[in-house]
């Protein structure tokens, strides 16, 4: 049975133990800009880690392979790693101990690995909010659809409601599972039965699913569902300018691209595995100018 800890403050890194092994655990991840963000403000703090991709697609292998790729890290002794999809839910029955905010939102996104005990937390609503409320100050949260209920997607629910949004409309492929978060959530929250229903009169939409990926490209909905007046926040990252972004722009949307839950999800994760607190402006400085070599083909 998961245990819950409610301290988050795990050092893996100090200036005293300066090498550290992290990774990622993902499907389709080779272009991830993770790895350059920490490696990157861990050697601005003195630090020297090395962060390792575990693309399940380069095997072939998929969620269930969980089991054995945990036990793998821990015996190597990795110190953290982060969790992406299609494993955020799914890491869950395989880890010792969970932060309260994790359990609470049914996902981990980082795992950090202490005493050899593997404790699960989960960075991407906080990170999802900082990247909305820096683009999007302004939005209004009277009535905002969801599209997708999994990992992302239920941390997004939650920090929205945060953020105190009147109305949540939340959909996904899975009906059931739309309708098992809105339950979770509260009165504020509903489920609908397309998108096409949850975007009736809504201020807004929060794209959560990973439709947009260089790896899955295309619209995750139809785009004119969008109008003037609305706005769309993305959670994909790459490409940072993804179809569904231009679709919204060219509407007369305002726009929040995935870029800004990327890097907060990544100062809480790097606090979490250092005991640090990362520079949030050198951080942002870094993804973007990585994202901007990246276009150019120079990374």
């Amino acid at each position: 049975m998961n245990a819950t800890v409610s301290d988050p403050a795990l050092t893996l890194l100090t200036p005293a133990t300066p090498q550290g092994l992290l990774g990622l655990i993902g499907s389709g991840i080779g272009q991830s800009l993770t790895p350059a963000l920490h490696q990157q403000e861990a050697g601005h703090h003195g630090l020297r880690l090395h962060y390792q991709l575990i693309d399940l697609d380069r095997f072939g292998g998929s969620a269930a392979d969980l089991p054995w790729l945990l036990s793998a890290v821990r015996a190597i002794g990795f110190g953290g790693l982060n969790i992406t999809y299609p494993c955020k839910q799914a890491v869950i029955p395989h880890l010792d101990e969970l932060s309260d905010e994790a359990r609470e939102m049914g996902a981990v996104n980082t795992v950090v690995i202490r005493d050899g005990r593997l404790i699960g937390h989960n960075t991407d609503g906080s990170g999802w909010a900082r990247g909305f409320r820096r683009a999007l100050p302004q939005a209004d949260l009277g009535a905002v659809a969801l599209l997708g209920a999994g990992g992302a997607g239920a941390a997004i629910a939650h920090a929205v409601l945060r953020l105190g949004a009147d109305e949540l409309r939340i959909v996904d492929a899975d009906p059931a599972r739309a309708a098992a978060l809105a339950a979770e959530l509260g009165p504020r929250a509903r489920a609908a039965a397309d998108a096409a229903q949850a975007l009736a009169g809504a201020t807004g939409l929060i794209h959560a699913t990973p439709t947009g990926m260089a790896k899955l490209p295309g619209l995750p909905l139809d785009a004119g569902l969008l109008h003037a007046g609305q706005w769309v926040s993305e959670v994909v990252y790459f490409p940072l300018d993804t179809a569904l972004l231009r679709e919204a722009r060219a509407r007369g949307c305002a726009v929040s691209d995935g870029g800004g839950m990327a890097v907060g999800q990544a100062l809480g994760a790097f606090e979490l595995f250092t005991g640090l607190t990362a520079d949030a402006d050198r951080v942002e400085h870094h993804f973007r100018q990585l994202v901007a070599l990246r276009q150019r083909g120079e990374c």
